[in-house]
């Protein structure tokens, strides 16, 4: 059953949606690896208020899995058990709300971000545009990218709980570290607001277009891969780690390091998910035994084994 984005219609439990609910999709369709088997459930919502009104009738026992523009997750080739939550675009909106505050919802992609602050003449996250994934993941794990970080500019978020009730937070009410967030359990984030500096435009997007060309020079852009694979660890960097223990290019199956960035694995065409996660516990075992590192996943990884 598809029923389309837009339009309402009698959906998940007889309730009214705008939104798009899909039985048994694919997640290879929605994950920048192009991996990924059956979710039982894909639902995109048309906006946060539809959001609600789903939420609102799911089971509370209902496995929940939130999605935005695929980056940072690997969803294994079993599928995942319960529902996906896919962000956007339904949930894409973007307002000033004056004095240095942007409100923004967690379907934008983090790109859009950095271009809209700069366009608002305004300074601080230009890094987002090195960032692949869409705003609500970089609220969720604390997003950064040429030395900066998501929470260093978030003032306040909006979280919706199982229920579908919204409920507000101010930043100083999480504990934030290195790509951590911990705030209230069962409720995810939906939107949060900047607070930014002014800023001149054109020195703005000069440093966007600055941060681009030194991603496009260091990162493998146009292949299927899900962002940084492993947290840097204290005082060292994994991309190091990796390639000083000789696995740049390393495969397995069609699941490639990349020769051009060590934390970055490449699908090259064809791999499993199973290929690429077997790959990420053979680096890890690898760094392990020759530098006596254990390398943590920055990507998420959910579902089933086939």
């Amino acid at each position: 059953m598809n029923m389309s984005l837009k339009t309402p219609h009698t959906g998940f439990e007889g309730i009214e949606l705008y939104g798009e609910l899909r039985q048994h999709e694919p997640m290879a369709r929605h994950t920048s690896w192009r991996v990924g088997g059956v979710a039982d459930r894909y639902y995109r919502p048309a906006s946060i208020t539809d959001l609600g009104r789903f939420m609102g009738v799911l089971p509370e026992d209902e496995s929940l899995y939130w999605l935005g523009l695929g980056s940072n997750l690997l969803v294994r080739d079993g599928g995942v058990r319960g529902t996906i939550i896919a962000t956007s675009p339904g949930l894409d909106g973007m307002d000033y709300l004056g004095e240095g505050r942007l409100r923004v919802e967690a379907g934008v992609a983090s790109a859009k971000v950095a271009r809209r602050s700069v366009a608002q003449g305004l300074s601080g996250v230009e890094f987002l545009a090195g960032i692949p994934g869409s705003f609500g993941g970089a609220l969720a794990m604390n997003a950064g990218a040429f030395g900066g970080e998501t929470w260093q500019h978030v003032a306040a978020v909006e979280m919706m709980d199982r229920q579908g009730q919204i409920h507000s937070y101010n930043a100083a009410e999480f504990s934030v570290g290195y790509r951590s967030v911990q705030g209230p359990v069962g409720q995810w984030f939906v939107a949060g607001v900047l607070q930014l500096d002014k800023g001149p435009d054109k020195k703005g997007q000069g440093l966007i277009k600055s941060l681009l060309s030194q991603r496009g020079q260091s990162q493998p852009i146009g292949l299927a891969n899900a962002g940084s694979v492993f947290r840097n660890p204290p005082g060292d960097y994994a991309a190091r780690l990796i390639e000083t223990a000789g696995l740049k290019g390393r495969c397995e199956g069609a699941a490639c390091v990349s020769d051009v960035h060590a934390n970055f694995i490449i699908n090259s065409g064809g791999a499993s998910a199973a290929q690429i996660e077997m790959l990420i516990q053979f680096l890890q075992l690898e760094v392990q035994r020759v530098h006596g590192v254990q390398l943590e996943t920055e990507v998420h990884i959910v579902g089933e084994a086939s």
